[in-house]
């Protein structure tokens, strides 16, 4: 008895697809973290916030404080695990992500400065950019354009963090690398026209008088965008308070930093 066409293609095994890919992937065991040095080995169990698989970013000065608290600790291994540990990936995901610093006991003692997380994301890209040139010449162009990508997004999200005016992030950042400089440029004239939209739209709301769904109405727009873009405009309002206000808490802290007497 012969088989049909449908039934034999239908006996043949199917490749998986996308999807399946990624779902496969996601089951995979993840491999267990471990230090990449025996300080750290010894510094995770302690202050697993600040050593363990997600590290949170560490206050300036926080050597002298874990000199204090483990005396009997080598200092220059101290040293030497410090650096590997705040030049790791997973230490400048979180500083590229404008997160606090935070002492030995986990508290969030001051704001990131721009330019700190600035140059972490511009290390990531550049790690991105050198795996791309490590992978097989067909995979060498895709990873590139997801690299450019990935910066370009980070980007946005990191002048929206900042709470600075799109000119003003720019002005506290610097990089002499001019695939970056370019997607900066490119990524604060976007950022400008949208905030500029927005914070019109804001005035011209506030102005009006009217409830959200008479002012979407009154310009075209659906009520869901009117709020988003009054959201959008007011939350920019909120973070370049915040912003100003930890810029003058840093200028402070340094101006009292320089003003103390040197130490022999």
């Amino acid at each position: 008895m012969s088989h049909s066409p449908a039934n034999s293609d239908h006996n043949k095994p199917r490749k998986p697809n996308a999807s399946q890919g990624r779902r496969a992937a996601s089951r995979r065991p993840v491999a267990p973290f471990k230090p990449a040095h025996p300080i750290l080995e010894r510094l995770a169990p302690l202050y697993p916030a600040l050593f363990g698989a997600q590290p949170l970013p560490l206050k300036r000065g926080i050597f002298e404080d874990l000199v204090a608290a483990n005396p009997e600790w080598d200092t220059e291994d101290l040293k030497q695990g410090l650096a590997i540990h705040t030049r790791s990936t997973r230490y400048l995901q979180a500083v590229s992500m404008g997160r606090a610093r935070h002492d030995l006991q986990g508290q969030a003692v001051e704001p990131m400065a721009v330019e700190h997380s600035f140059h972490a994301l511009t290390e990531l890209f550049r790690r991105k950019l050198r795996h791309a040139e490590r992978a097989e010449e067909s995979q060498q162009a895709p990873l590139r354009a997801q690299a450019q990508e990935w910066l370009e997004h980070r980007l946005t999200k990191a002048v929206e963090h900042s709470g600075l005016r799109p000119s003003a992030y720019a002005e506290s950042v610097h990089t002499r690398d001019a695939v970056v400089q370019a997607t900066l440029t490119q990524v604060v004239q976007t950022a400008t026209e949208q905030q500029a939209r927005d914070e019109a739209m804001l005035r011209a709301y506030e102005a009006s008088g009217s409830n959200v769904a008479a002012f979407a109405e009154m310009y075209g727009l659906t009520v869901q965008e009117a709020g988003l873009m009054l959201a959008r405009a007011r939350l920019h309002q909120q973070q370049r308070q915040e912003a100003e206000h930890a810029t003058a808490q840093n200028a402070e802290s340094s101006e009292s930093t320089n003003m103390e007497p040197d130490t022999p």
